[in-house]
């Protein structure tokens, strides 16, 4: 289905982003001309107002000439060979979580190096990523950091693509995309979130829960830490008590799983929430339920983001790097951009407990 007409994309955006995959995926070749406006509007049901909209901004982008009494035309659209000295950052939301922190790390860095950052909030949505993916592109970035958005490995992978194809450098910055050779900055999630499990095993906890969802690279691996963790202790994995999910981060969902764990009919003594915001979301629902941490439940949280060293729950955590990441992003995308040829890169940086008071021994 080319439109989908319950979508609160508009039309014209859909068509356009439609006719733009045809003419990159070279099922529109350069100088064919596209179907008309009758046409598309039979295979789209649209009006064709909102058609011509849709291919007047293709026009304007470069995508697309009209030739008077002969129909429209694919361009050969020429890159841009002289790039400018702006990378493209795109994070998932730059008012909350690690990407201020990550942008900053990036941005001071490119400062540095005479660079300027255009910073692009995708809202973990694929198609607002595509969006600003086409602008860059326009724009003529001379290279793109990204943090892959909550979407299927294949769209992700379609941006990647699209981006290599006009010759920009691209670096993945935090979250990875399965089977794609591509620099790369992370940390070792396994490794920490095995550490966490293992903390709380040492402070006397067997019955440990935990709550994250299983969409992205970076949660998917601490599940596979701490469920290591628990065998190489001696300790069952107790499905009932594993709380995922395949959806970004929500408060109102997360506080649906908080309520589940909170009222589980298993022992649980502690819980390991996927990140902080999800330990703050069952510290909330707990605090309204009666129930004391860490008296009646230990928690501990993942990032160690700025504020939570401030935050009243005194979270017990795992410290990731993230200024770092986005410092190590950005170096990466500067050795491309000045020639390096060598194998892509795959950086990945150590995290550190930060203990504090939320977690108590049994």
């Amino acid at each position: 289905m080319i439109i989908d007409k319950n979508s609160p994309i508009p039309q014209y955006f859909q068509l356009q982003t439609w006719l733009i995959e045809q003419i990159e995926q070279g099922i529109f070749k350069v100088d064919d001309k596209i179907p008309t406006e009758k046409e598309i509007s039979r295979l789209t049901g649209l009006a064709r107002t909102t058609i011509r909209q849709a291919i007047q901004n293709l026009v304007n982008m470069g995508y697309l000439v009209r030739r008077r009494r002969f129909g429209t035309f694919v361009l050969n659209r020429v890159n841009n060979i002289n790039k400018h000295p702006i990378i493209g950052v795109l994070v998932p939301d730059i008012r909350s979580g690690y990407s201020p922190e990550l942008a900053r790390g990036a941005g001071d860095e490119a400062a540095k190096n005479r660079h300027s950052i255009l910073l692009c909030n995708t809202d973990d949505l694929f198609v607002k990523a595509s969006f600003h993916v086409n602008r860059l592109i326009e724009t003529g970035v001379s290279g793109v950091v990204i943090v892959p958005t909550a979407s299927t490995d294949e769209n992700n992978l379609i941006l990647i693509e699209k981006l290599k194809r006009n010759k920009i450098p691209v670096v993945l910055a935090d979250r990875l995309i399965p089977g794609i050779d591509i620099d790369s900055v992370t940390t070792d999630n396994f490794e920490g979130a095995y550490t966490l499990t293992k903390y709380l095993i040492q402070k006397g906890h067997k019955y440990i829960s935990i709550n994250l969802s299983t969409l992205f690279s970076t949660e998917r691996e601490r599940l596979e830490g701490y469920k290591q963790a628990l065998l190489d202790h001696g300790l069952s994995i107790i499905p009932s008590i594993i709380f995922t999910g395949d959806e970004p981060f929500s408060e109102n969902r997360y506080q649906e799983y908080a309520r589940l764990i909170l009222s589980s009919k298993e022992k649980i003594s502690a819980v390991f929430a996927g990140h902080d915001r999800i330990a703050f979301v069952i510290a909330a629902v707990a605090n309204e339920m009666g129930i004391k941490i860490p008296e009646d439940l230990s928690i501990v949280g993942y990032d160690d983001l700025p504020f939570t060293n401030t935050h009243p729950l005194n979270l017990t955590t795992m410290h990731q790097p993230i200024y770092e990441i986005g410092h190590e992003s950005m170096n990466l995308i500067l050795a491309r951009i000045n020639g390096k040829k060598t194998p892509p890169e795959k950086i990945v940086l150590r995290s550190h407990l930060v203990e504090r008071t939320s977690v108590r021994s049994i």
